[in-house]
């Protein structure tokens, strides 16, 4: 079972993920922890990123879709992806479809994490104090929630008119949002 979990920043798409990997043993794709990881590295493709991040956008679908591709082509990873926050773009979300195909892979679960603003700003002051996360500076965090409602809406739109996309609230508690995906999972 392949799903994708969609929503802004600090939307708790990891939490859900991490809760996902255990209930279906699956592996989760996070950009934002494999484009952390270029960072550590500190590789060109990591100093890109900071330079992307720091200006509040988005790093490019090439670099993206480049990781992601050896992820699916994992034999072992096979029907068991859990997307955490990606894809961002159409051109992402094209792309995804046909890795894919190219796989005989699908996507059995769309779960878009919908959260406002406010709600953001107080999850991520808590979460920068508790993980002491460098890409949680509060004026980066409005700029990508912008850039994120801006640039994933013609994903949303995408996705949205498929019959395994489902919105569920992101500002109710862990918990909750847990028994929302479950009842669609039934698993």
């Amino acid at each position: 079972m392949n799903i994708i979990l969609f929503g802004p920043p600090g939307a708790g798409k990891g939490t859900q993920a991490k809760y996902l990997v255990k209930k279906i043993n699956g592996f989760q794709i996070s950009t934002g922890e494999m484009l952390r990881d270029e960072i550590k590295k500190d590789t060109n493709i990591g100093k890109k990123i900071i330079n992307d991040m720091n200006d509040g956008k988005f790093v490019s679908d090439e670099i993206v879709n480049k990781l992601i591709m050896s992820i699916i082509s994992d034999p072992q990873k096979k029907n068991k992806l859990i997307f955490d926050g990606y894809p961002r773009t159409l051109s992402q979300a094209k792309n995804l479809d046909l890795l894919l195909n190219k796989s005989n892979q699908k996507i059995e679960f769309i779960f878009f994490l919908n959260v406002n603003k406010e709600t953001i700003i107080k999850r991520i002051e808590k979460r920068r104090i508790i993980e002491n996360r460098s890409d949680d500076d509060l004026n980066t965090i409005l700029r990508r929630y912008d850039t994120y409602m801006d640039t994933t809406k013609p994903v949303l739109d995408f996705y949205s008119k498929k019959e395994n996309f489902h919105e569920i609230d992101g500002s109710y508690e862990i918990d909750e949002i847990k028994r929302k995906i479950d009842t669609f999972l039934r698993v």
